[in-house]
């Protein structure tokens, strides 16, 4: 699936070879400088020799034309092979596309430094990401794609001149949208100093920024080995609108050739109590890009995974999504258990201070299987009057909120174990927000697949300066709110409201409306526009008795018309 940031403009698919079109004024021209050619990383596979080398010249050194001076993710190498199959007519089967995608991920990949920035690419978030390092650069790769594509890659000067030729080729629109200068001519009172083309700096900066050889790279390539996972692992994941998970994973070896595994996660809804078992399998490339699919039963509910294994081997975090748009995810966190007890959460969070019985929910993992009050400890003001019931994995008490207890954050202590800053004490929530703060959605269902937005409401505390909406408001967690859309008034006569899509009371999960022009609106318009995403809540002992309110800005558009999904769901 392609992200989109910024402004659009189709292109147009097919090679074009009008002469001189893949011309590009960058460095070389087709023969290979001496210093470029000595860095290239040799190709020793077999199977990706023989399935490639007959458009990728190998020399003597073992090096691969275009191949042997990039270094990619394992969805860039997927993606570059997907294009050979569907532009170039390559014969190649899924398995063998698999094998060639785990060499060239674990030889020519990228280092865990160098994918830290990119992650959001990968993980598929989707986010407005700034890239500061270079204006010109960002919009001239943006009007297509989103900079994490970008900036997940290594290649060499020539390699990124290439790489804008192709694109100029396949896509000769981005001349016109992006790639050529059309600006004031030169001489003229407003001409820019640089009168470069766009496509020419691009080229500068990123042969510059990320470069084929990096310290980073030379010294995970020397260090690099099938990451050891085996064992039991305690997870903590947040779901949009779901709030919190908690449970463990058990991670086993899969296949003989190291880096593939199997998986079994056992997890809690910590709001509603309601428990799921997923079992999936997995691959790390690289030494730490784990990539692993995983489902619940009779294969519900399948989710993609995507997490970064932390040098130490003791922690893995990253994203499990499904979605046509890869909008519905988990962020999730594995901390490697031993055999001391871990804390991994609180449900709620938020305590409320005042006359009355609580019950609170802890987490974790290795907790002992009958425990003590004595043996929970959830700070000053907050007495423990009686565990209800525990196992190794959690814990339902009774406590009180002393009247006067002090507002503020609880570290949480269980059985010698602890959770810093796990609770926090409050007399009242005072505002509420949205997230996410916007959101966009995708028209579908006839030609093209929905694009969701999912909401939820999280209440706040205003924090020890006393002001609402200021950086150290203390987020209390989910609240159960009611929902409703308000027109955004952004042409004369609006009426979006009536054809975007619609938004359930209950959860906050907008479905928009379908695809295609609707005889229905003025003009048979799209069922696209703005609209104002509006949540209230009422919290208990509120003193103003006024629901707390909060609104988010929605954008409903068209689809994304372009994929790359010539296979469908491999490798």
């Amino acid at each position: 699936m392609t992200r989109f940031s910024g402004a659009f403009i189709p292109c147009m698919t097919g090679l074009i070879t009008v002469a001189g079109l893949f011309a590009v004024p960058a460095p070389g021209s087709g023969q290979r400088s001496v210093d470029e050619d000595s860095v290239g990383i040799p190709i020793e596979n077999d199977l990706v020799v023989s399935s490639c080398v007959s458009c990728h010249a190998r020399d003597e050194a073992g090096r691969m034309t275009r191949l042997s001076y990039v270094r990619k993710t394992p969805e860039g190498w997927q993606t570059s092979i997907r294009r050979m199959v569907s532009l170039n007519g390559v014969d190649i089967d899924p398995a063998s596309a698999r094998q060639i995608v785990r060499y060239l991920a674990d030889n020519h990949g990228i280092a865990p430094e160098e994918l830290r920035p990119g992650l959001f690419e990968v993980e598929r978030r989707m986010l407005d990401y700034d890239y500061e390092a270079d204006d010109d650069t960002e919009t001239t790769c943006i009007q297509c794609h989103s900079m994490g594509r970008v900036i997940t890659q290594r290649r060499t000067g020539e390699e990124w001149g290439l790489l804008l030729a192709m694109h100029r080729g396949y896509y000769p629109y981005v001349d016109f949208q992006a790639f050529r200068y059309s600006g004031p001519a030169p001489g003229s009172p407003d001409a820019p100093e640089d009168m470069r083309h766009p496509m020419d700096k691009a080229i500068e900066h990123l042969s510059e920024a990320f470069p084929l050889q990096t310290a980073e790279w030379t010294e995970w390539a020397a260090s690099m080995r099938p990451a050891r996972l085996t064992g039991t692992w305690a997870v903590s994941a947040t779901q949009l609108g779901y709030g919190r998970l908690f449970g463990e994973v058990v991670i086993e070896p899969a296949g003989a050739t190291g880096g593939e595994f199997s998986t079994r996660a056992t997890l809690t809804y910590a709001r509603s109590g309601e428990g799921v078992t997923r079992q999936g399998t997995s691959v790390v490339y690289t030494g730490y890009q784990w990539r692993g699919r995983s489902a619940l039963g009779g294969g519900d509910d399948p989710l993609r995974e995507v997490m970064l294994v932390e040098r130490d081997w003791q922690m893995i975090s990253g994203r499990w999504f499904a979605g046509d748009y890869d909008e519905f995810g988990l962020d999730v966190q594995l901390q490697r258990m031993g055999s001391d007890p871990i804390v991994l959460g609180m449900e709620p969070r938020a305590l409320r201070r005042g006359p009355g019985e609580q019950h609170v929910e802890v987490f974790g993992s290795n907790l002992p299987e009958f425990l003590a009050t004595q043996d929970v400890d959830l700070g000053p003001g907050v007495t423990v009057h009686r565990v209800l019931e525990s196992d190794r994995n959690s814990a339902t008490i009774q406590i009180r909120v002393d009247a006067d207890a002090v507002v503020g954050p609880r570290d949480i202590f269980v059985a010698g174990a602890s959770r810093s800053e796990g609770g926090f004490v409050y007399d009242e929530a005072t505002s509420i927000r949205l997230n996410p703060e916007w959101g966009m959605a995708r028209v579908g269902g006839a030609r093209m697949p929905k694009g969701y937005v999912q909401f939820e409401a999280r209440a706040f505390h205003e924090g020890p300066d006393g002001r609402v909406g200021t950086d150290d408001d203390v987020d209390l967690g989910i609240v159960d709110a009611s929902w409703r859309l308000e027109e955004y008034s952004a042409t004369f006569d609006d009426d979006d409201i009536a054809f975007v899509g619609e938004l359930d009371r209950n959860t906050g999960l907008f479905t928009p409306a379908a695809d295609g022009p609707n005889p229905e609106r003025s003009g048979d318009r799209n069922n696209i526009g703005d609209v104002w995403v509006v949540a209230d809540y009422m919290p208990p002992g509120a003193s103003s008795g006024r629901p707390l309110r909060a609104r988010s800005h929605l954008i409903v558009t068209v689809p994304l018309y372009m994929r790359w999904d010539p296979w469908g769901d491999i490798p």
